[in-house]
């Protein structure tokens, strides 16, 4: 994949926004790209395995916020989901679990950290709503790059 995300911060400083250094990498794929599709999750992840199993995601990258909440919204059942819809990778503002799994599937998965828990009563949330993670503004149809350096957010696709 022809990016490094240094590079881009080099070449369009203008145009990135960088998410903080408290993410982690928790999926097969350490290095993708694509447009952001946003959701906003009230602890259950309802809404987005919903949305996971019943869109294409070639070339998009799901941003999550739960608003760092301690319970896991991404485990190896949604991975399945993203896995066989072609989604690019998932990047959770909070926690995902069954990591020893998670790692099998070719995309990415980039999260705040793990925790064994789900949150079991059913409450809705937002897909296509803005987001404000690590004071960075992220919306439907940004973009986003990832590699092992870091978390690239602009507002057009720049490669």
């Amino acid at each position: 994949m022809g990016f490094f995300t240094a590079d881009l911060c080099d070449n369009f400083s203008d145009k990135t926004e960088v998410l903080g250094p408290d993410f982690k990498s928790y999926g097969g794929n350490k290095k993708f790209k694509g447009e952001v599709i946003t959701v906003k999750l009230d602890k259950n992840n309802k809404d987005l395995a919903e949305y996971l199993k019943s869109n294409n995601g070639i070339g998009k990258v799901v941003v999550v916020d739960v608003a760092m909440r301690y319970f896991a919204v991404v485990g190896d059942n949604l991975m399945k989901f993203a896995s066989d819809n072609k989604f690019e990778g998932i990047i959770v503002n909070g926690y995902v679990r069954d990591t020893v799994t998670t790692k099998d599937f070719d995309i990415g998965l980039i999260a705040k950290g793990t925790c064994p828990r789900k949150y079991i009563p059913i409450q809705s949330g937002q897909i296509g709503v803005p987001l404000v993670i690590d004071d960075v503004e992220i919306n439907d149809g940004d973009y986003v790059y990832v590699d092992p350096d870091g978390i690239v957010i602009t507002k057009e696709k720049i490669v």
